[in-house]
């Protein structure tokens, strides 16, 4: 019997954590959904991701308000993807801040993945008619790295090399050791890596140990308050992507085909990563961008509705 297209067959809402990090940070998790960074200055409020709709952003504004009256003047895109961007409008920012490959990424694939993922995962796209016509487009880029001060309170946003996308940023307080990655780390959540670098992201990870932040909010999964679990989530989302590509790759060298690697490596995974959120949503589209990585494609390719459907069915029935 084939699996359910992706993840439409979850429904189930998922309780909110609003997790107090600092005096200025905050983390919005919702036990492996998509997280929500908020950082709290001294004249002004920085949210990190939105979620994915402007009435889903609603409630992190909420939750904001309890803690807070500042105006939120900025929102800062960790990557592209529509999940995580579609709700910017919700704030009201003065300003959308990303790195300048995503926005380039934007102009490259942003409708397209805009649809594939409203398809994929409609429960994390609530009242998705509230998304303004078009796409989120930021009003401010840089590249490498750039500071936001907000009063006295410095926040670095910084590209330390690619893993998710080519575009990731983290948002760090170095004041703090406060960092805020996006979906280059996730925790007890399956790294979606469909959009990947299967070789730089454990590099990309190094990078982010050698910050040595003692708190991180992950992009899923609880918020990391002390070394130890900042370690824990690092070494997990590293123990996956290797193992990934290390049973792809000898797939690959095998001389077999996407389909028989793709059966082949879901068994090697499921027993060690099959508990993890998403793991059954994640896995074909994972596979097949290290498939693609291992053969002919350096970059990405673009994510379509069409190319999911036609994926998922050669891989799942």
């Amino acid at each position: 019997m084939s699996k359910t297209f992706a993840s439409q067959a979850d429904l189930q809402e998922k309780p909110v954590t609003f997790t107090k990090l600092s005096d200025n940070a905050y983390a919005y998790t919702a036990e492996g959904d998509p997280n929500t960074g908020i950082i709290v200055g001294d004249d002004a409020v920085m949210v990190i991701d939105t979620q994915a709709t402007p009435v889903m952003a609603q409630d992190v504004i909420r939750r904001i308000r309890e803690v807070t009256d500042k105006p939120i003047k900025y929102v800062v895109l960790s990557h592209y993807h529509a999940v995580r961007v579609l709700g910017a409008s919700g704030y009201e920012p003065q300003h959308i801040i990303a790195s300048r490959d995503t926005y380039d990424l934007i102009v490259e694939r942003g409708e397209q993945d805009k649809a594939s993922e409203i398809g994929r995962f409609p429960r994390l796209f609530q009242a998705v008619e509230s998304v303004p016509p078009g796409l989120t487009w930021p009003t401010m880029t840089f590249e490498g790295k750039m500071s936001i001060w907000l009063g006295k309170l410095e926040v670095q946003l910084i590209q330390l090399g690619r893993g998710h996308t080519k575009g990731d940023t983290v948002a760090w307080l170095p004041d703090q050791k406060i960092l805020f990655s996006g979906d280059l780390v996730e925790f007890d959540a399956t790294p979606y890596a469909g959009d990947a670098y299967f070789g730089d992201w454990p590099q990309t990870l190094d990078n982010i140990a050698a910050l040595k932040p003692v708190a991180l909010v992950p992009g899923r999964g609880a918020a990391l308050t002390t070394p130890d679990d900042v370690a824990k989530g690092l070494a997990g989302t590293r123990s996956f992507i290797t193992d990934m590509h290390a049973a792809v790759k000898a797939g690959v060298a095998a001389g077999k085909d996407l389909s028989a690697v793709y059966k082949e490596t879901y068994a090697a995974l499921k027993p060690k990563y099959g508990h993890w959120v998403i793991f059954d949503h994640c896995l074909p589209f994972d596979v097949t961008r290290c498939f693609d990585e291992s053969t002919l494609y350096a970059d990405p390719r673009v994510w379509t509705a069409e190319r999911d459907r036609q994926m998922w069915e050669a891989l799942e029935g």
